[in-house]
């Protein structure tokens, strides 16, 4: 299995790469916002899609990770992986409209802002998952949780009808399926070495996860957990995101720089996008992966660059470089 050489990111490690160029504006017709967390230096900015520029930045709690806005985009949530809050800001002005404290030890990291209005979200120091009601709420607690059992509940995904959450476990190297309405026990299956991406497709016939110690993507049934398929991916694939369109996946691949695209409808792999050489890829560290709602471009976070590249899909290149402050890891998109 490989080593871990390449994610130990520390504060020392988040000086911004030599040379980057300020953000072009945007190609035409980008419009929108894209709100990126700033791990290393405990910040959440705003960037305009149509400048490139960054707009707003506030501080927010210890080593945020992952975003999710609002269905009806007028908020961005913010999970505070060093503490126990999930933060819930404006997206107009980033205020913090409320702040929901999962309890001692929480962790909260993956997280999904349902169309139901309820958030999900999972505690890895808790071994659990939490979902919190109209969450844009001052005074909402913290309604329900349910735990998966297994150490290192990271990142997770959510059934379209809201009754069933999977989460992949890194400690555990399982992915766990998790009935939200009484079903039975959670039921936990290894995939691979170290699962951390997870996506569900549109549809929710297909549960896809990626396994960065493996170099592949796996397939899975969501309701019986079962392998259906294996697909070799790029080097070290810490994220999987499905297109809005539900015809392809792209996955992140830290150690080489690139993307694999995998076309859903055979499961197979059928190119890579370089986004940075591999000579880049340690100075660089490509984390997060994000579509934008229409599904033309990729957004990247390359976390100790500062800096997040977009990415046109139809063609491979990279339009630009948008700011990245803090160690930009997480991110959501209002378009």
């Amino acid at each position: 299995m490989r080593t871990l050489g390449l994610l130990g990111l520390s504060v020392a490690a988040c000086a911004p790469v030599a040379g980057e160029a300020p953000s072009a504006p945007a190609p035409a017709g980008v419009s929108g916002a894209l709100f990126v967390a700033g791990k290393f230096e405990n910040r959440l900015a705003k960037v305009d899609l149509a400048t490139g520029e960054q707009v707003v930045s506030v501080e927010s709690c210890a080593n945020p990770h992952e975003l999710a806005t609002s269905p009806d985009d007028r908020y961005v949530a913010l999970a505070c992986y060093g503490g126990t809050t999930v933060d819930i800001f404006r997206t107009s002005d980033l205020g913090l409209v409320a702040s929901h404290d999962l309890g001692p030890n929480a962790r909260p990291h993956g997280i999904v802002w349902h169309s139901n209005g309820h958030i999900y979200v999972t505690a890895e120091g808790q071994q659990a998952v939490h979902v919190l009601f109209n969450p844009q709420k001052g005074k909402s607690d913290v309604s329900l949780s349910f735990a998966t059992g297994k150490r290192g509940s990271h990142m997770l995904a959510v059934s379209p009808a809201a009754d069933v959450v999977w989460t992949t476990d890194l400690g555990s190297r399982t992915v766990t399926r998790v009935a939200l309405r009484g079903e039975g026990p959670p039921l936990s299956v290894e995939v691979g070495e170290e699962p951390e991406g997870i996506a569900l497709s549109p549809d929710g016939k297909t549960l896809w996860v990626s396994a960065r110690g493996s170099d592949k993507a796996f397939a899975l049934d969501p309701q019986t957990m079962e392998i259906r398929q294996e697909v070799d991916t790029g080097d070290f694939p810490l994220r999987i995101a499905i297109r809005p369109q539900g015809d392809f996946a792209v996955t992140s691949d830290l150690a080489d720089g690139g993307l694999t695209v995998i076309d859903l409808a055979n499961g197979k792999a059928v190119r890579s996008i370089a986004v940075s050489s591999r000579a880049e890829a340690e100075a660089k560290t490509q984390v997060t992966i994000l579509w934008s709602p229409d599904g033309k471009r990729i957004y990247v976070a390359e976390t100790t660059a500062n800096t997040i590249a977009e990415v046109d899909f139809a063609t491979g290149r990279v339009l630009r470089r948008l700011p990245g402050e803090g160690g930009g890891d997480g991110m959501a998109v209002i378009q």
